[in-house]
């Protein structure tokens, strides 16, 4: 059964994190949660209040992190979930993150990424010339970053699927089972 790498860190937007990690336990794959440190991860919840310019946060789950991840041996995964929140703005800067992250774009292998991610992943240049979804606040991140923003829930660009935020998960991850029933199926082991 194929591997999925599932990198969170503190601040993770709480249902960015369960619903693509459930959904693709349900389609069979094995996940692992890699974090800048073995611990138990706090995670938020954003929400929107009536009359509020932007988003409010509260506190979500916790989730104990299976791996560091300078401990990820990317070769040994299919596929890649980068969910958003405020985890993105500090793990952007761990190099074993970028190490990890940068596995997956020169692979060629699948990558899911949501709202936030796509601040951490704009620095490492796997955005040039891709169609990509986010958050719309972060759509300058992506155009630095040398991508096309696309304000839209599932933008597939080849192996790459984005979407902007939680409320868009139903058509993201449809669109991420349908890269992975192609590119890694269940049943056919990860190859690096």
């Amino acid at each position: 059964m194929p591997k999925i790498l599932l990198i969170a860190g503190d601040a993770t937007e709480d249902l960015e994190f369960f619903y693509p990690y459930q959904r693709l336990l349900e389609e069979g794959y094995e996940l692992r949660i890699a974090a800048p440190s073995r611990k138990r991860l706090q995670f938020v919840v954003h929400d929107f209040v009536e009359d509020f310019d932007t988003y409010v946060e509260r506190q979500g789950h916790s989730w104990p992190a299976d791996l560091a991840l300078s401990e990820v041996d990317p070769t040994e995964y299919a596929a890649l979930v980068l969910p958003g929140g405020r985890a993105p703005e500090y793990l952007r800067h761990d190099p074993d993150f970028r190490r990890v992250v940068t596995h997956f774009f020169d692979a060629d292998k699948p990558v899911a990424h949501i709202c936030h991610a796509a601040i951490a992943l704009a620095p490492l240049g796997v955005l040039k010339g891709r169609r990509t979804s986010a958050y719309p606040a972060c759509a300058p991140e992506v155009e630095l970053g040398g991508g096309v923003f696309v304000d839209g829930s599932a933008v597939v660009d080849g192996k790459v699927v984005s979407a902007r935020a939680w409320n868009d998960q139903p058509d993201w991850m449809r669109a991420f089972v349908e890269v992975l029933r192609v590119h890694a199926p269940v049943g056919k082991p990860a190859q690096g």
